[in-house]
């Protein structure tokens, strides 16, 4: 469970892999954020409330990765996204439902903590003293 703490960036985390969602929430954590995992659709809208961003893996069996990219999108959240580096086509579809970037499994394999860090840094909010 997690606890939200005034100043802290919520980052909502969609995998339904438990390594990847593992990682990514460590790499979340590492870089000063908060993690707020789900592993579907119906658990990415309860988290999706009061988050700075959200994170995708793309390619999961439980839920439509691009319907959920368009989904935090329009609800005006910073999102990103992971899927495989060789799968054109998902990847254009992520970046036209809102992805800011799509990054490779092996990207953040060997440098989250580096790549969701500097993302997390940037949000909206981020800053000392600006609104969430």
């Amino acid at each position: 469970m997690t606890t939200d703490r005034p100043g802290e960036i919520q980052v909502a985390i969609l995998a339904d892999d438990l390594v990847w969602a593992d990682r990514l929430a460590g790499a979340v954590r590492r870089s000063g954020g908060v993690p707020r995992p789900a592993r579907s659709a119906a658990g990415l809208a309860s988290v999706l409330d009061g988050v700075d961003g959200c994170v995708v893996d793309l390619t999961a069996r439980a839920y439509d990765g691009v319907a959920a990219l368009t989904a935090a999108h329009g609800a005006g959240i910073p999102v990103v996204a992971v899927g495989q580096h060789d799968d054109v086509e998902l990847r254009r579809a992520a970046r036209e439902a809102g992805a800011e970037r799509v990054f490779a499994y092996r990207t953040l394999h060997e440098h989250a903590d580096r790549e969701l860090g500097a993302w997390i840094a940037a949000l909206p909010g981020r800053g000392a003293g600006e609104p969430r």
